[in-house]
């Protein structure tokens, strides 16, 4: 009795053929069979190349309308671009006539002013004038030049730098000829057409040069009125001589020449930004209330 359980029980039993049996007894693969008999009951069926060219033609198309809308919004980036450089312009002749007319003006006002005072007193107001930059000028003196370099690479190495910096004019190559032209004993300076004052300034915005916040461009020439040896003290200056280093390395240009007859014209009229009745003396009659007391500093406080 247990001889014929356990015979029903082996004979019962299943195993599973091994991976070699099995790829001997079966060596095409089922996805081929599927393939072979969906083509048989008339399944259509996709080749790879077929797969292929389907996503070419349909990224083909997208890209097309991609260019074709980008080539659409194009007249209007371009119509958008000229209306503001227009309006720039627009703008720049604006504040061309105006300049003119404020220096028209400042000429009737002086000529007015010189007719109201007496010889001595008109003849010092224009030398204050003169010395503090609002009014114009004449005399000799020398133009510093100064221009950036060419865009030409190095033929060995590709670059357009020597290594002594960027190869064009800096806003503080300007502070720098500029304080060196004031050592050498200028009287006067001005850098293309912009005088400078005591309280000018000369920045920078991006690649743009500003003088006075108003823009400069290339080639600079910074004209400087003053005595005879002003050119020789100015070449034998640090400033000069650092220039020159430059110029050799990256190619700047930078040059001296004398120049007879200069005309410097004059700088906007300063801004009052701080005004204030006089302190008025006190009853008491103290020292500290006759004259010695003073206002208060814009600051807020005084030394």
């Amino acid at each position: 009795m247990s001889d014929s359980g356990s015979g029903r029980g082996r004979g019962d039993r299943t195993y599973a053929p091994d991976f070699l049996t099995e790829l001997f007894r079966n060596p095409l693969d089922p996805g081929y069979e599927d393939a072979a008999r969906s083509r048989v009951a008339g399944a259509p069926v996709w080749p790879a190349r077929s797969v292929t060219a389907v996503v070419l033609v349909v990224v083909g198309f997208l890209l097309a309308v991609a260019y074709r809308q980008t080539v659409a919004e194009e007249p209007g980036r371009a119509q958008a671009r000229a209306g503001l450089v227009e309006q720039i312009r627009e703008r720049e002749e604006e504040s061309d006539r105006l300049g003119e007319r404020a220096d028209a003006l400042r000429d009737e006002v002086s000529r007015l002013r010189v007719q109201a005072l007496g010889g001595s007193e008109a003849a010092r107001l224009r030398e204050l004038e003169a010395g503090t930059g609002v009014g114009r000028v004449r005399g000799d003196g020398v133009v510093v030049r100064l221009a950036d370099a060419r865009d030409d690479p190095d033929a060995v190495t590709g670059a357009a730098d020597g290594g002594a910096g960027p190869d064009r004019v800096i806003y503080s190559d300007l502070q720098r000829v500029a304080n060196a032209l004031w050592g050498a004993g200028a009287e006067a300076v001005s850098i293309n057409g912009q005088r400078l004052t005591a309280t000018s300034t000369i920045r920078s915005a991006g690649d743009a040069i500003l003088v006075d916040f108003r823009p400069v461009t290339g080639p600079y020439e910074v004209s400087a009125i003053g005595p005879g040896e002003m050119r020789k003290r100015f070449e034998g200056s640090a400033a000069s001589a650092l220039m020159r280093q430059v110029a050799s390395k990256t190619g700047l240009s930078f040059g001296v020449r004398v120049a007879e007859d200069l005309t410097l014209p004059a700088a906007a009229e300063p801004r009052l930004r701080w005004a204030g009745p006089p302190v008025d003396p006190s009853p008491s009659g103290s020292s500290e209330s006759s004259g010695s007391r003073t206002s208060p500093s814009p600051s807020g406080g005084g030394r």
